[in-house]
């Protein structure tokens, strides 16, 4: 049997891809034609277009397809080509009004080729006849994982004679069919995405968000068009392979992602809104939409949809929150052009330099960008009833910088706004500057009652965070949608951060000049002090001195460093100290000279002394409010971004907002406050070529603030934490505790029916009240805990003493009604959901604090740990097990001696090395447990019987021929039962029906010897296992 690339994944594939609704063509069929220059199959074209677009002629067709092969031809990575192909004006390429009257087809071994040059692509995805997708496949845990594709596709798109092709591609995914390792540095495992690259194409991580009923989303394949495609790739003999059945499971990662991303309703919203082109330095590239940004957009326009006007995306420090905005004026223009309503965006920043880095993103994706700095100017432009500004009707974002006039008293009121426009408030950082006792809220709430206000942030929402005794959700709604930092590491779009300590020896020298300068000053003003040459030259020397050594260590001397100085003149003595003993002198003619006469003398530099001399510091600038024009200190920071200056000295400017990827090292030298803290210190963690770490090193003894910050941000982590803990607590109750719950669900539930779901749906449905609705709902999902913890226990019991199937039926409807009232009170008391949500929300606040001496965590981290510790636990199926029940005491001593909320630097290491090793002990459980069930052909009743019969005293000393037993047991009693499944009513039955085939299947054919007891023994666990499934208690999950 081949068991290959093809066989595992590729034809899988395909026949998913049909249940998807795409038709599977044989390139071996004539009637199949395609254009080689461009692989657009142009007959399926030509029918396709003219079905799309009913009025034109064959020639016109023909004239379409002659222009779309024209603009394949650009240097434009395809720009041309895709505003043909989202033009919804003249002859559309595709139906994106009615997605699925377009032509969907999937085809393999298409071969790319112009010259000698050629590739294959595994599998090409054609709508309209054009391939606009293709997926490159390798098998499970093949060599190089998918670095080797990711080389090799970049080669290819290199290479210029295949531009058209590359020009026409949108989107393509490579897959090994594994899932994601989190822990590795670079994408190696699992199923990616990305869009066309002249370059090196970016590979994106993708993660579902939503669950989808795969019994509608997925057709049936016929059978004889399985035979069809195995015969077509000479794959036939794989067709009853049980390997072949698992993989064209719809769970395995290349399915799922084929799910997630080829469904049409998908792909109709990756085609039209997910892809931008963006001008960048090194030129034209082509980016698509990162999974969080796409699951925030679908958010937004379900906020909207439930009638909710204001809400919060927080998207973690580096994680595309600019990017955001511009896909959402593409998909929110849309949106609302179809209510025929015009929508105009803002985007709100605090500060001119965001202003105009904001301003050059959105330029760069292509928008028209519109700026305003004055109260004046924003009141002009609110009674504006026009949506743009420029007249030639392209896309335009206004970018408002309120640092002037946020606390102006004067109110804007504008009450002659135009119906058709619909404002769309992007507020970015909305942790800070903006207090409700300003005027910039009531200036924003009044000049149009009906706008829509999105805030913006990558630092956790911290409550009353200004001292005002305010804080950001209250004034902006609650979360529309999260992307943690944990989770931003994982897809590679953070870096983790590592805290360097400054060496002892160093920290004596400081504490030695410090004390000459006291005596020279006397009690002088600690500012004075650190800002003195005594104090500022070794510290800048021992800077430099790092710095330089880092470059050598990491093999880049392209890496900038930041130091974040103490104060103002710190800063400038740091900077003039510099300039005179580190920064390049120019020469005059006669010493280059001379120079050049020393040079010509001596030996050739080795090549240790060359790599260390480019790795010296010699340019720097300092950013601070009083030196230099705004347009001079702009240029600096963009001479530093391209690499022209080393090291930037600053004192609060270029803290919050500032994104340059070179900068690795930043050195802290006073203590930042709250979200200040984690703002600068995220200032390092951009993915920079290889890099996996940002670097942070310590002059402040930040760790203090650290731990306060943490406290602070956990307060707000309490609600999900605190559900955590809950789930831990649960594990432990006892049975009295657990009767008492019961007795308390019968009371909440006592008056309505419970017997029916539909009755008990009419009955809820006549409640209003939100408060009655929280009590039903909270009882009845805390049955479902129950019914979990009781399974685990193995008390069957205790299960009888409520009808939990049809709780959890009753729990989902529920909460579908609480639902629902909570957005009927939200829409007829104009309030937003804060409080409403509260209840059921969970809010995940991350704080860094130093787990290890060098490495910097985040408390999120801690929950997922608490979560997949005790989810871990949960799923084994035999709770019988002696290893199963040692790591549940072992868990249940930890939480009964530690506190597991605590997120001090101590114990929150402690916690999360003794959770992670209870964790990864019955992770391997679960994976021995699981192959033994498969050997039972997934059976647990003889997983678990088998695993009895080898413990203590086993039968055998050869657990296979202990396996053949039970095996060949399995099969007599099964077929007994098959053949009269009623003899399960009669338990004593039974008990006397299998005891000869225990003594056949294990004495007679594998010469096993049993005493007696032994066989009562088998008989008794046997038809206990028997029984708890026919009763229904069979399954521990």
């Amino acid at each position: 049997m081949k068991f290959n690339e093809d066989s595992r994944v590729k034809i899988p594939t395909i026949l998913h891809l049909m249940r998807l609704g795409y038709k599977y063509l044989s390139l071996k069929d004539p009637s199949v034609t395609w254009d080689e220059s461009t692989n657009i199959f142009n007959g399926i074209f030509h029918q396709s277009i003219k079905k799309i677009n009913p009025t034109i002629t064959d020639v016109e067709a023909k004239q379409c397809y002659n222009e779309v092969s024209l603009c394949l031809e650009n240097e434009d990575l395809g720009k041309a080509f895709y505003e043909k192909l989202t033009d919804k004006s003249g002859t559309r390429l595709i139906d994106f009004e009615n997605f699925s009257n377009n032509t969907f087809n999937v085809v393999t071994e298409l071969t790319y080729k112009k010259d000698d040059d050629e590739f294959r692509p595994d599998i090409i995805c054609l709508i309209n006849g054009m391939p606009l997708v293709f997926i490159e496949v390798k098998r499970p845990n093949n060599r190089d994982g998918i670095l080797a594709e990711h080389k090799r596709i970049q080669t290819r798109f290199q290479n210029t004679k295949f531009r058209k092709f590359v020009n026409l591609t949108q989107l393509m995914i490579f897959s090994n069919n594994m899932e994601y390792d989190d822990s590795s540095p670079m994408p190696i495992e699992g199923a990616f995405y990305a869009t066309a690259s002249y370059q090196k194409p970016s590979f994106n991580y993708f993660r579902e968000e939503q669950q989808f009923n795969l019994n509608e989303l997925l057709s049936t394949v016929e059978d004889a068009d399985e035979t069809a495609i195995l015969k077509d790739n000479n794959l036939l003999s794989i067709k009853q392979s049980p390997e072949f059945a698992k993989n064209k499971s719809p769970e395995t990662p290349t399915n799922r992602i084929c799910t997630s991303l080829l469904q049409h309703d998908r792909l109709a919203f990756l085609l039209e809104y997910a892809l931008a082109y963006v001008k960048e330095r090194s030129g034209l590239q082509k980016h698509v939409m990162r999974y969080p940004q796409m699951f925030a957009t679908k958010a937004i326009e379900k906020t909207l949809d439930d009638g909710i006007k204001k809400g919060i995306i927080w998207h973690t420090q580096g994680s595309g929150k600019t990017a955001l905005a511009y896909y959402n004026v593409k998909y929110l223009t849309s949106y609302f052009q179809k209510k025929n309503e015009i929508a105009k965006f803002y985007f709100i920043v605090d500060r001119l330099d965001l202003l105009i880095q904001a301003g050059r993103e959105f330029k760069a994706r292509g928008l028209k960008v519109h700026n305003i700095e004055s109260r004046e100017a924003f009141a002009k432009d609110i009674k504006q009833t026009s949506a743009i500004h420029n007249s030639s009707g392209e896309a335009e974002i206004t970018v408002v910088n309120i640092q002037k006039f946020k606390d102006d008293p004067s109110v804007i009121k504008n009450t002659d706004y135009n119906l058709n426009i619909q404002r769309v408030f992007f507020l970015d950082e909305v942790h800070r500057s903006y207090n409700p006792k300003g005027s910039f809220l009531a200036n924003l709430e009044q000049s149009d009652r009906n706008s829509i206000k999105i805030g913006l942030t990558g630092t956790p929402l911290l409550g009353n965070s200004n001292g005002e005794g305010y804080d950001s959700k209250s004034l902006f709604g609650n979360y529309i949608h999260k992307y943690y930092y944990n989770a931003s590491i994982k897809d590679g779009y953070t870096l983790r951060l590592i805290r360097e300590e400054i060496e002892t020896n160093y920290k004596l020298n400081l504490q030695k000049t410090l004390e000459e300068i006291e005596i020279l000053k006397g009690n002088a003003d600690k500012k004075m002090v650190y800002a003195h040459e005594k104090f500022v030259e070794p510290m800048l020397d021992y800077i430099v001195k790092d710095f330089e050594q880092a470059r050598i260590s990491m093999n880049n001397n392209g890496i900038g460093g930041m130091v974040v100085c103490d104060s103002s003149d710190q800063a400038k003595m740091m900077y003039e100290i510099f300039q005179h003993k580190y920064a390049l002198k120019p020469q005059s003619e006669s010493n280059e000279e001379q120079q050049q006469v020393l040079m010509a003398a001596e030996p050739k530099a080795s090549y240790n002394a060359t790599k260390k001399q480019n790795s010296e510091v010699n340019t720097a600038a300092v950013i601070l409010h009083d030196i230099g024009t705004k347009e001079e200190r702009k240029q600096k920071v963009e001479d530093f971004k391209e690499g022209k200056i080393d090291f930037l000295f600053v004192f609060n400017m270029l803290l919050t907002g500032f994104d340059a990827p070179r900068l690795k090292k930043l050195y802290i030298g006073r203590v930042i406050k709250s979200h200040n803290l984690l703002q600068t210190l995220t200032r390092v963690n951009r993915t920079y070529k290889d890099f996996g770490y940002g670097y942070v090193v310590d002059f402040a003894d930040i760790e203090s603030e650290f731990e306060k910050t943490n406290q602070d941000y956990f307060k707000e982590l309490q609600s999900e934490l605190g559900d955590e803990i809950e789930h831990f607590s649960n594990l432990f109750k006892s049975l009295e505790e657990v009767q008492q719950e019961i007795n308390e669900i019968k009371d909440v539930l006592f008056h309505f029916d419970t017997k029916n779901a539909e009755v008990f749906s009419d009955q809820i449905t006549q409640i209003d009240s939100r408060g009655e609705m929280l009590k039903i709902t909270h009882a009845l999902n805390n049955a479902k805990s129950l019914y979990n913890l009781i399974r685990l226990s193995g008390d069957y019991e205790m299960l009888e003493k409520l009808d939990f199937q049809m709780l959890n039926v009753l729990s989902r409807e529920a909460n579908n009604r609480l639902a629902l009232i909570n957005t009927k009170e939200a829409l007829e008391n104009n309030l937003d959901s804060t409080n409403l949500l509260n209840v059921a929300l969970e809010d995940v606040i991350f704080a860094f604090t130093k787990v290890k001496e060098e490495e910097m965590v985040l408390a999120d981290e801690l929950k997922s740990t608490l979560q997949k510790t005790r989810e871990g636990l949960g799923g084994n199926f035999d709770p019988q097990d002696p290893e199963f029940v040692s790591l549940k005491e072992e868990l249940e001593r930890l939480f009964k001696k530690k506190n597991l909320t605590e997120v001090s630097k101590e114990q929150m290491e402690s916690n999360i090395k003794a959770l992670n090793d209870i964790y990864n002990k019955s992770k391997e459980l679960e994976r021995k447990n699981q192959l033994l069930k498969a050997k039972y052909d997934n059976d647990e009743k003889y997983a678990r019987l088998h695993k009895r019969l080898m413990e203590k005293d086993p039968l055998t000393d050869s657990e296979s021929k202990l396996f053949d037993a039970l095996k060949g047991l399995k099969t007599e009693v099964d077929n007994q039962i098959q053949q009269n499944a009623k003899m399960l009513e009669n338990e004593n039955f039974i008990k006397q029906m299998i005891p000869p085939y225990i003594f056949n299947e294990f004495e007679d054919k594998q010469g096993i010897d049993l005493e007696i007891e032994s066989v009562e023994m088998i008989n008794q666990l046997l038809v206990k296992e028997y029984m708890n499934e026919y009763n229904g208690f069979s399954s521990y999950r």
